[in-house]
């Protein structure tokens, strides 16, 4: 099973469940503050795992220092 980002944002958005227990039942400040801190962190979970447009093409830097060498 291949972890997508959008399955692995869906899992981290399950550490809401505990926040909202926590904020109910201790301190509903604290509470507010940890879901902010944990949708903080789903997010960038969901961008660092999401594939980027154009990628980074490895060969064309090859090709750059190629060219480099051969004009000097």
């Amino acid at each position: 099973m291949e972890l997508t980002p959008r399955r692995a944002g869906t899992v981290a958005l399950l550490a809401l469940l505990p926040v909202i227990v926590f904020g109910a039942t201790k301190n509903l400040l604290a509470g507010a503050v940890t879901a902010i801190n944990v949708l903080l962190i789903a997010a960038v979970i969901y961008l660092l795992m999401s594939p980027t447009d154009g990628g980074h093409n490895h060969d064309h830097d090859a090709e750059h220092d190629a060219d480099q060498e051969q004009a000097v």
